[in-house]
């Protein structure tokens, strides 16, 4: 279906965009074809490295196609809105426009979707800046009060956010001397092998109470059950449909894990809520992990009372993010409340490097400090 999409983009951009071009037959379809290549970006890795989801190519060249295929993407964008404009300019002068004047908007729109989408490249690829949340949490005992929880999301470690990124994420991690790090999917893109000295750096975490990790899709798609093992020997809990108890006689949180929808197509274990809960004591609250914003209604039943998620990049683009909220059960981004249940999706430290681009959307580090609801309240 993306394969689809992404055809009648190009033909409509061919149509309404390069064929009108007032140039010389070679040149427009010079353009063409760079565009297309652009275009089918995704089918050519997969032709050429077997994988859509992790081309073992040189940065440069990972930069570079992601620069081409989100500048594509947003040429699409922007020469329709181009056309919505001629057409009310024809409805309201009852005239159209003139050919060079068309030419000169074309021109405008190809140079703004060059510049835009490389910024958002750059933005999407920079280091993330931490991002502090105050919750809080019924029933958190005062001895937990200013309880601080990191989260990290989506960090996709791959050719695009190599080894250098992933240290510069824990150093800024570590400086924030948290309770307890939490990391909620999507680590990685690509195999053990080809992964093995980018998430070195993730064996520097540091927190009092551990880091703890959760498999998101991504995992699936590379080997499940040895990446864990390999974040294991990193110092990292996993946690596969179980929980942990953080804390002491003064006050306890729970911390359950639950697995991504996707694992029963690899061989692994459906979600599975109730039995990640089983034998958790029942007066601590409970913070859940889960790699996407959903099954909201059955952590209400269960009586969660955070649920830290990521897995939509926060929608990446201001605006494209509500369609992303659509596919994802009308949550996105940030902090969301629904009886007696907050839900905090993060935009992600990363992203996948098949459509490397933020607008707007800045990833984040996001630091949570847990606060009990004072008496009375």
């Amino acid at each position: 279906m993306f394969h689809i999409y992404a055809t009648v983009a190009f033909l409509y951009v061919a149509l309404r965009f390069i064929y009108p071009l007032p140039l010389a037959a070679g040149w427009r379809l010079l353009i063409g074809l760079v565009l297309l290549a652009a275009s089918k970006y995704h089918m050519l890795i997969l032709a050429f490295t077997g994988t859509m989801y992790s081309p073992e190519v040189p940065y440069w060249m990972a930069y570079s196609a992601g620069w081409a295929f989100t500048g594509f993407a947003l040429l699409f964008a922007f020469v329709l809105v181009l056309d919505l404009g001629i057409l009310l300019t024809r409805l309201v002068r009852r005239r159209a426009s003139s050919r060079r004047a068309l030419a000169k908007w074309r021109y405008g729109v190809a140079a703004l979707a060059v510049v835009v989408s490389g910024f958002g490249v750059a933005q999407a690829t920079r280091v993330p800046d931490v991002r502090q949340v105050d919750i809080q949490i019924p029933g958190l005992a005062p001895a937990l009060d200013g309880f601080r929880l990191v989260q990290l999301s989506d960090l996709h470690i791959s050719v695009l956010f190599p080894e250098p990124w992933v240290e510069e994420v824990v150093t800024r991690t570590n400086a924030l001397a948290p309770d307890l790090v939490v990391i909620t999917g999507d680590l990685i893109d690509g195999t053990l092998q080809a992964r093995a000295t980018d998430v070195r750096p993730l064996a520097k975490l540091r927190a009092r109470d551990g880091v703890i990790a959760i498999p998101g899709n991504h995992e699936y798609y590379f080997g499940n059950e040895g990446w864990m093992a390999k974040f294991r020997e990193a110092g990292m809990h996993s946690l596969i449909n179980q929980h942990e108890v953080v804390g002491d006689t003064r006050g306890q949180l729970v911390i359950a894990g639950i697995t991504d929808k996707v694992a029963t197509r690899y061989g692994g274990s459906a979600p599975d809520l109730d039995l990640a809960l089983r034998g958790a004591p029942a007066d601590a609250p409970i913070v859940l992990l889960n790699h996407r914003p959903a099954g909201i209604d059955q952590a209400i039943a269960a009586g969660v009372d955070l649920q830290l998620s990521g897995h939509t990049h926060g929608g990446m683009i201001r605006g494209f993010d509500q369609v992303v909220a659509k596919a994802n059960e009308g949550f996105v981004s940030g902090l969301y409340r629904r009886a007696g249940l907050q839900l905090y999706v993060s935009n992600g430290s990363g992203l996948w490097n098949g459509f490397p681009i933020r607008l707007g959307v800045p990833s984040e580090i996001t630091e949570f400090t847990l606060r009990a609801v004072p008496t009375g309240r």
